[in-house]
C-alpha cells in the first residue's frame, strides 16, 4: 500500500477523535461553562450539522482545486476549528468552533476516498478506501479514550489543543506523502451535480441514511446501556467503547477485500448481519460476557457497511465521484442524528434501555430493502463500475494523469 494512505489514515484519526470525544466530555464542558449536560449536547449536534452542510458545499466550491491542495485546505480548516474550540471564551463560541471543525469532515473523507482509490489502482480500490477509514476506527480504540482521559484530568481545552496538533501533523504528512493530482480540464461543479443526480447514487445515499442509523440508534446510548442494562460499573464504559472500536477496526479490515471481490453481496450481507445483531442484542446483553461479544459484533458488522456504501456511490457517479463521495458522509451524519433521536424516543417512551437496538433493526431492514431495490433496478453496463475513467491504472498509481475526480 502507498505511504500516502498513511497520511490519509492519520488525518482520519484526528477527525475521528474530535468527532466522538465530545460525548465523553459533555459533563466537563457543562460544569466548566455553567450549563446543563443536555444543553452541552448541542455541541454534538453542531459538529454533525457542520458535516452535513460542509460536505456538499465545500466539495462543490473546491471542484476545480487539485486534490492534494484540497486535502490540505480542508485539514487546515479542521485544525482551525479545533484550536478555536480550545480557545473559546464561552459556550456560544464553542458551538461555533465545533461547527467549524465539522465543516471539512465530509468533504475530506469524500476527496480522500477518491484519492485513496486512485492511489492503489483498479482491483484494490475498496482496500485503499478501507485503509484510510482505519484511522477513523483506531481513533475509537485509542484516540477517543485517551483524549477523554486527557480532558478529564487537564481540562477539555487540552483535548482540542492536542487534536489541533494532530491536525498540523496531518497537514505535514499530506504535504510530504500525497502525490500531486491535477484536475481534469473538463471537471467542474456541473459534472459533479449531474453525477450526484444518478438514481443509483441517490439510492445509495438513502441506504446509508437508513442502514447506518441502526448503528447509531444503539451507539449513542451505549454508555448508559453499559451501566443500566449490562450491569457494569461506570469505570467499564471506556472498555466497552474501546471494544466497539475494535469491532469497527475488524469490520473495516474485512470490508476492503470483500468489497473488491463483490460489492453488492458485501453490502447485502453486512446489512443483514447488522439487523440480526440488533435483534439479538437486547437478549444477549443480560449476560455480561455475551454483552461484550455483542458490542464487538455491533461495531464490526456496522462498520463493514461503510466501505461498500462508499464504493457504491463512487462507482455509480462514474468519472465525477467526489461530490457523491462527500455527500455519503452527510448521509452518515444524518443517520447519526436520526438514529440517536429515534433511539432516544424509544427510551423516553418507557420501552427500556435496550429498545434502541430493536428500533435500529427496523431502520437497518429498511436500508437493506432500499439496497436490494437498487440492485434490482441497476441495469448499468461495465462502464458504471469505474471510479477513474479513461486514463488507465498506471497513471492512477503515480498521479501523473489528470484527476477526473
Amino acid at each position: 500500500m502507498p505511504l500516502a494512505l498513511l497520511a490519509l489514515a492519520i488525518s482520519a484519526f484526528g477527525i475521528g477523535t474530535t468527532e466522538f470525544v465530545m460525548m465523553g466530555l459533555l459533563p466537563n464542558v457543562a460544569d466548566d461553562l455553567g450549563t446543563s449536560v443536555p444543553t452541552a449536547g448541542y455541541l454534538v449536534s453542531a459538529y454533525a450539522l457542520g458535516v452535513v452542510l460542509g460536505a456538499p458545499l465545500l466539495t462543490a466550491v473546491g471542484s476545480r482545486v487539485p486534490r492534494k491542495r484540497m486535502l490540505l485546505l480542508l485539514m487546515a480548516l479542521f485544525t482551525l476549528g479545533n484550536l478555536a474550540s480550545a480557545l473559546a471564551p464561552g459556550f456560544g463560541w464553542l458551538v461555533a468552533g465545533r461547527f467549524l471543525a465539522g465543516l471539512p469532515h465530509g468533504a475530506f473523507f469524500g476527496v480522500g476516498a477518491v484519492v485513496a482509490a486512485r492511489l492503489v489502482g483498479e482491483g484494490r480500490q475498496a482496500r485503499g478506501v478501507a485503509t484510510m477509514f482505519l484511522g477513523l476506527t483506531v481513533a475509537n480504540i485509542v484516540g477517543v479514550p485517551a483524549a477523554t482521559l486527557l480532558g478529564q484530568h487537564l481540562g477539555w481545552r487540552a483535548t482540542f489543543l492536542v487534536v489541533g496538533v494532530i491536525g498540523l501533523g496531518s497537514m505535514a504528512a499530506l504535504a510530504r506523502l500525497v502525490p500531486h493530482m491535477p484536475v481534469d480540464a473538463q471537471q467542474g461543479l456541473g459534472r459533479e451535480l449531474r453525477a450526484l443526480g444518478n438514481r443509483q447514487v441517490l439510492l445509495g445515499l438513502l441506504t446509508a441514511v437508513l442502514g447506518f442509523a441502526g448503528v447509531f440508534a444503539v451507539y449513542s446510548y451505549l454508555s448508559a446501556m453499559t451501566t443500566e442494562a449490562m450491569g457494569f460499573g461506570e469505570s467499564s464504559v471506556t472498555l466497552v467503547l474501546a471494544l466497539f472500536g475494535i469491532g469497527m477496526t475488524l469490520g473495516a479490515l474485512a470490508a476492503g477485500p470483500l468489497t473488491d471481490r463483490a460489492l453488492r453481496p458485501t453490502l447485502y450481507g453486512s446489512l443483514t448481519a447488522l439487523a440480526v445483531v440488533l435483534v439479538v442484542f437486547p437478549f444477549a446483553v443480560q449476560m455480561k460476557w455475551a454483552a461484550l461479544v455483542m458490542v464487538v459484533l455491533l461495531g464490526g458488522v456496522g462498520f463493514m457497511t461503510t466501505t461498500p456504501l462508499q464504493m457504491l456511490v463512487m462507482k455509480k457517479a462514474k468519472d465525477a465521484p467526489t461530490l457523491a463521495s462527500a455527500s455519503n458522509h452527510s448521509a452518515f451524519n444524518l443517520a447519526n442524528a436520526g438514529g440517536a433521536w429515534l433511539g432516544g424516543a424509544a427510551i423516553a417512551a418507557g420501552w427500556g434501555w435496550t429498545s434502541p437496538a430493536l428500533v435500529g433493526a427496523v431502520l437497518t431492514v429498511a436500508g437493506l430493502a432500499v439496497a436490494v431495490t437498487a440492485g434490482v433496478l441497476d441495469r448499468g453496463g461495465p462502464g458504471e463500475s469505474r471510479v477513474v475513467a479513461g486514463a488507465g491504472t498506471r497513471g492512477a498509481r503515480d498521479g501523473s494523469h489528470a484527476d477526473v475526480a
